[in-house]
């Protein structure tokens, strides 16, 4: 994907040109996912990480989203709470993220794939049972 590639928006050029960056795509899809019951957080790479640490908040950390001929495919990198059901929570992301990149774009997404990469046991259920 390239940085200076933009997604070309326009219907009717007599006003103007509408391009969207796919950087917002990254974060609208990030803030989507967050939203669902059961997805503790999102996890980035090495370069993000690295980003958070010196202040800078990444809203599109655990996100990637590829432009290709076939439509928009976006890569979820999600960190589930424990004793939720794995496939009906990453089915609300999914649609989730479709609902929401159609109201605020008018694009329609052709693939959201949702990558389990760990399961985390609720920190304040844990401390209340050891007291």
């Amino acid at each position: 994907m390239s940085d200076n590639f933009l997604l070309d928006m326009s219907e009717n050029e007599q006003m103007g040109k509408v391009q969207i960056a796919p950087e917002v795509i990254e974060v609208i899809a990030g803030m989507a996912a967050s939203e669902v019951e059961g997805v503790v957080s999102l996890r980035g790479n090495f370069a993000s990480g690295v980003a958070e640490r010196f202040g800078k908040k990444p809203h599109a950390k655990g996100v990637k989203v590829d432009l290709s001929d076939d439509g928009i495919v976006a890569d979820l990198y999600a960190v589930l709470q424990l004793g939720v059901s794995i496939p009906k929570v990453c089915q609300e992301i999914q649609q989730n993220i479709k609902q929401t990149l159609k109201s605020m774009t008018s694009l329609e997404i052709s693939e959201v794939n949702v990558h389990v990469v760990g399961i985390q046991a609720d920190d304040k259920a844990a401390s209340k049972e050891n007291k």
